[in-house]
């Protein structure tokens, strides 16, 4: 496998600059990411399925849901 380096010198320079602001997004996203302590905003928003699954069951669900999203 060639090394990064050696692959984007084979592009054309539009290409290596997409590949640079990529390469920036993801450390931008890196960053955001560690920053902070989580936040749990999301919390409590699924009470209302509570009498509709069991606990384990909405992890399923769940997982299904983030799976068709995909």
């Amino acid at each position: 496998m060639k090394n990064l380096e050696e692959m984007v010198r084979q592009l054309p320079p539009e290409l290596q600059q997409e590949v640079a602001e990529f390469i920036d997004f993801l450390l931008e996203r890196r960053r955001q990411r560690s920053k902070g302590k989580p936040n749990f905003r999301w919390a409590g928003t699924l009470k209302d399925l509570r009498e509709q699954y069991t606990s384990v069951e909405l992890q399923h669900k769940i997982a299904e849901w983030r799976g068709a999203s995909k």
